[in-house]
């Protein structure tokens, strides 16, 4: 199996930290090295250190840079300065979601797009059908190899290996050419864990190195490797959309909640503004909401959720949540029935069981 699958720079060492991989989208990628719910304590009380290779990067640059990224993005990638990210969407015609993603300003008429995996292919090409004159497109994903730190304990473990003064970076900035010993890199502090933590864009061929010298010297901080399982458990509590589940062509970033990331008022019309305008101002027909499960199961992506003999939606994410200790999970349902407290049913393997409406996230740093 693995032979036919893609691999990140890290993809040899897997087996050194007790990696298990998995097929995840094409990619062989570690699901866990010690349990889930280890790895997840970890992030939520010291740090874990996840390898994020598989993501995309795109490079666009040119003079018509800004008006192509503002016809392409949701969001008003005008309000970017230098060394600023910011997290939007790209959309159909129809409103229904390309990919959601971070656009970091390097400088003037010059971007780095940061896309999910599964979609590369995809958004390369979209990006590429949409580009105007004087706009350079460039897919660098196979050059670029990304870490991510995250947990309490991230700063103060990165800081060990800079000069560099990492309290500097704001959540959603970057910094570029920061020296992580001797590997240059471009880190930022965005986060898709629900804690603080940094992003590390280097090299592929230095990868290896920035892996090894950070887990040695977080070693008695508490930092472990980590996988995609506690990835998703802690996205999941502090509700931060996952591509191909909240979001996918069919789903509007207005039904998943990301409603923060659409700017149908900015000056450059972008493709969907129509009916994600008309969403924001008198409401999606489907809302993505919280629920705990009342009877015993767990809810999973794809079952379907009823309200009486109803069908009324589906869940998009759930699982036991390791901070919680409950079955939980968010599940798209028309907006009628979005109320708190309100019962539902999941359907789980042919029995419906009972869920209730809650608030959420399930999880906020304090």
């Amino acid at each position: 199996m693995t032979a036919s699958l893609k691999k990140t720079p890290l993809f040899e060492l897997y087996r050194d930290y007790g990696g298990k991989t998995i097929d995840f989208g094409g990619w062989a990628l570690p699901v866990q090295f010690s349990s889930i719910k280890e790895e997840h304590q970890a992030v939520r009380t010291k740090a874990g250190l996840f390898d994020v290779s598989h993501m995309g990067e795109v490079d666009v640059r040119g003079k018509n840079s800004l008006a192509y990224l503002q016809k392409m993005m949701t969001n008003d990638i005008s309000k970017l300065k230098d060394n600023e990210a910011l997290y939007t969407a790209m959309c159909y015609e129809n409103g229904g979601t390309v990919d959601d993603l971070l656009v970091y300003r390097l400088e003037e008429n010059h971007y780095l797009l940061v896309i999910n995996a599964s979609n590369i292919d995809k958004d390369v090409a979209w990006l590429l059908d949409h580009a105007i004159e004087d706009v350079q497109v460039t897919n660098i994903s196979p050059k670029i190899a990304q870490l991510a730190i995250q947990g309490p304990s991230a700063e103060k473990i990165l800081q060990s290996l800079t000069e560099t003064d990492l309290s500097q970076i704001k959540f959603f900035h970057f910094l570029n050419d920061v020296r992580i010993n001797k590997v240059s890199a471009l880190v930022s502090r965005t986060g898709y864990t629900g804690e603080d933590g940094f992003e590390i864009y280097c090299q592929a061929d230095h990868a290896q190195q920035v892996w090894k010298e950070l887990l040695d010297a977080g070693r008695e901080d508490g930092l472990v490797p980590c996988g995609l399982g506690a990835r998703d458990t802690l996205r999941f509590e502090a509700k931060l959309a996952l591509y191909g589940q909240e979001l996918s062509s069919e789903i509007t970033p207005i039904e998943a909640g990301i409603g923060f990331a659409v700017k149908p008022q900015k000056e450059t019309a972008f493709i969907g503004q129509e009916i994600l305008k008309d969403q924001k101002q008198n409401g999606a027909p489907r809302k993505l909401v919280g629920i705990e499960m009342i009877d015993r199961g767990i809810p999973r992506n794809g079952y379907p959720v009823f309200k009486g003999e109803e069908e009324i939606g589906f869940v998009t994410t759930g699982t036991q949540s390791p901070t919680l200790k409950k079955n939980v999970g968010y599940v798209l349902i028309r907006k009628e029935h979005a109320v708190i407290g309100e019962e539902v049913q999941v359907e789980i393997r042919g029995k419906k069981v009972k869920a209730e409406i809650v608030k959420s996230p399930f999880y906020k740093r304090k």
